[in-house]
């Protein structure tokens, strides 16, 4: 299968032929298998016009040559899905410090990163700005560097990526959550609530419920001994103790946020039914990597949207020994999948699990598309439907063991 497109100007047309960059804000894109929410359409014709998906339909759609109709591409029967929205992403401060103590500019690894976000298929991304006050398995993380993902994140331009915030809130930190308030309170009056994550890394619970999982870690990834290893647990299990009223006075203040709409609230490694009780009870809307069954089962029954790991999914389980987000999906319990440490994963995740026949391709693109936009409160996008956002990638199915993107089209110019 050729991957190259190709733009062609009927004779009859008086459309300007495709040009390198942006798309155009009105074209045809024909000869694709358009990934449905409930079906995948063959052959099929897509026409988007000043930024929306006017119609997507059997064989040739809206008339080519039409005043306003724009180039026409032909998509070479490759699958054309929507473009896909990540909800959690930390790859970003990876790309800011390759190497301990090698750190690049921001906007410059903003830059680099897109490339391959980009590349991946995905045109919306969240990336993830801790809030709190002390480094994570070597990386870097202080509130003041969480506004600096804040401000590069909203003030760069791109025709390729919606760049957007998930802001995680340590909920020990009061550093943190001081910086985050003053984030949230200066975001402008009728702007989408923003996106919250508050989480809670103590041993014992949440993610590291049981601490081996933590320990072998350390041990691995930051070269502890096991005396030291067990040290650092234990402190982590102390100062825990010691901070209950921040974490108290902090989960609070985010339930007064999420209850008056201000925030859009998700609770990070909820382990069990009650946490999921508690996160409901504060306001709370999206159950991001439950940990358990019962706690993801629970999530459904009160009417949260579940969140699991791509990265999950493509080893067959969890990292720190929890749920297999597999296990999840087949039972019904997962609306969105999220790229968590690894940002190329959406595609190759959704692909395993159709081909597992887990699920069957379109729901499995719904986990990368209209679940993630479910997340963020996004209605615009996720989809391809009439009135949609024309927000979509060209994906290349038919060669090799995973698929990729060959194209990644993000509406810029949206009426």
């Amino acid at each position: 299968m050729s991957t190259q497109l190709t733009a062609d100007r009927p004779a009859t047309s008086t459309a300007q032929p495709w040009a390198l960059g942006a798309p155009r804000p009105s074209y045809q894109l024909r000869n694709v298998r358009a990934v449905l929410p409930d079906r995948i359409l063959e052959n099929a014709t897509l026409t988007v016009r000043d930024g929306r998906i006017q119609d997507v339909t059997a064989g040739g759609g809206s008339a080519v040559g039409a005043p306003g109709a724009g180039p026409v591409v032909d998509g070479q029967n490759l699958l054309l899905v929507p473009g896909f929205v990540d909800v959690h992403s930390d790859a970003l401060e990876n790309e800011r410090t390759p190497r301990p103590g090698a750190e690049v500019p921001i906007e410059f690894a903003l830059a680099s990163f897109e490339g391959r976000v980009a590349g991946a298929g995905t045109t919306t991304m969240f990336h993830g700005a801790a809030f709190q006050h002390k480094n994570t398995r070597g990386v870097p993380r202080s509130a003041e560097r969480a506004l600096d993902v804040c401000r590069v994140a909203d003030t760069t331009p791109s025709y390729r990526v919606d760049h957007r915030v998930l802001h995680r809130l340590d909920v020990l930190s009061a550093d943190g959550a001081e910086v985050l308030r003053r984030r949230v309170s200066g975001l402008e009056d009728g702007a989408p609530a923003p996106l919250v994550s508050h989480e809670d890394h103590t041993p014992g619970q949440g993610q590291y419920a049981d601490p081996a999982g933590l320990r072998r870690f350390m041990i691995e990834r930051d070269g502890l001994t096991g005396e030291e290893a067990d040290a650092r647990i234990a402190q982590r299990v102390e100062e825990a103790a010691d901070l209950a009223a921040v974490r108290e006075a902090n989960l609070a203040w985010l339930s007064d946020l999420a209850t008056a709409g201000r925030v859009r609230l998700m609770g990070h490694d909820p382990d069990s039914p009650e946490e999921i009780d508690a996160l409901v009870a504060r306001g709370g809307a999206v159950a991001e990597f439950p940990t358990t069954v019962p706690a993801a089962r629970r999530a459904r029954e009160r009417d949260l949207v579940v969140v699991a790991g791509a990265p999950n999914v493509l080893r067959g389980g969890s990292h720190s020994g929890n749920v297999s987000a597999r296990e999840l999906v087949s039972l019904g319990l997962v609306d969105a999948l999220a790229s968590d440490y690894l940002p190329t994963a959406l595609l190759a995740s959704a692909a395993l699990l159709a081909a597992e026949r887990v699920v069957d391709l379109p729901r499995a693109v719904g986990l990368i598309t209209s679940g993630p936009a479910r997340v963020a409160g996004l209605p615009d996008r996720g989809v391809i439907a009439a009135g949609m956002r024309a927000d979509l990638a060209l994906v290349d199915d038919g060669r090799g063991t995973w698929p990729y993107a060959v194209a990644t089209l993000r509406a810029e110019a949206v009426s």
